[in-house]
C-alpha cells in the first residue's frame, strides 16, 4: 500500500504550522523550502485544510497559513482524508459504483482495512506526531561508511 505524495507533504506541512502555532503565520514559501516541496503543489494541498477549518490563512505583510486549533485537537485521521478522501476503494462508500459490490468478498476485506486504518489515524493527534518528529531530531544523523 501507498499513499500519495499529496497525503505525505500534506501532513509535513501541517507539522510545520504545529511547529510554528502561537509564533504567528508561516508563508507557504516558507513551508516549501524548509520541507523542499515546490510552493505551488503546497498551494493545492493547503486548499482542503483550509476548506475544513484546519488552517487560517491571512493577508499582508504579516500573512500566511496558522493551525486554526490547537495540534492536540487535530486528528491524522482529518488530515489524510480530506487531502487522499476516506476510503480507500470507491464501491466500499459507494456500491453503485461498481455492480459487483453485493458479492464482492474484496470490498468486505477493503472495508475492513479502511476501518482499521481510520482508528489508527484517528489515535494520532497532530501534536503526537510533532513530539515525534522533535524525537527524530534529538537523534545526530548517521551515515555507516563502508571500506
Amino acid at each position: 500500500m501507498k499513499l500519495s505524495t499529496r497525503t505525505r507533504y500534506g501532513v509535513r506541512l501541517m507539522v510545520v504550522l504545529a511547529r510554528n502555532y502561537g509564533k504567528g503565520p508561516v508563508y507557504l514559501k516558507d513551508i516549501a523550502n524548509e520541507e523542499e516541496i515546490s510552493e505551488k503543489y503546497l498551494s493545492q494541498i493547503i486548499i482542503p485544510l483550509r476548506g475544513i477549518g484546519l488552517v487560517t490563512s491571512s493577508r499582508g505583510a504579516y500573512g500566511g497559513y496558522v493551525l486554526s486549533k490547537p495540534a492536540s485537537e487535530i486528528r491524522l485521521r482529518e488530515i489524510v482524508e480530506v487531502v487522499e478522501g476516506d476510503c480507500l476503494v470507491d464501491c466500499v462508500k459507494n456500491p453503485s459504483f461498481c455492480s459487483r459490490a453485493e458479492t464482492c468478498a474484496t470490498r468486505d476485506v477493503w472495508d475492513l482495512l479502511g476501518e482499521k486504518i481510520s482508528e489508527t489515524l484517528d489515535s494520532i493527534t497532530l501534536d503526537q506526531l510533532l513530539e515525534m518528529d522533535k524525537e527524530k531530531h534529538k537523534k545526530p544523523f548517521r551515515k555507516d561508511k563502508k571500506k
